[in-house]
């Protein structure tokens, strides 16, 4: 009874060890990684820019992908701010 009492508790050991091991959180990414703008400077992890190619012209953030930065699209065109003219009329 002892053996399989012991055998049984080896079992259980091995079991959560191994659950344990699987249960891995991953590690932040570095402070260091940054994605370059077209004009040289460096946007951190998460910040958003108008990136134009061409003709086209869309809203992007930094992302890492496969332990590399990239821009990652969010959608096409890009935030513009507008006045309205009953704004305009109002401040004159």
């Amino acid at each position: 009874m002892k053996s399989v009492r012991a055998t049984l508790m080896a079992t259980l050991a091995l079991a959560l060890a191994g659950l344990s091991a699987g249960v891995s959180t991953a590690a932040p990414p570095d402070a260091r990684c940054t994605c370059r703008k077209r004009d040289g400077t460096k946007a951190e992890l998460g910040q958003t820019t108008c990136i134009r190619v061409g003709d086209d012209v869309y809203l992007a953030r930094c992302e890492m992908a496969l332990n590399v930065t990239t821009w990652r699209r969010l959608r096409d065109g890009c935030p513009e701010a507008r006045m309205s003219l009953r704004v305009i009329s109002a401040i004159r």
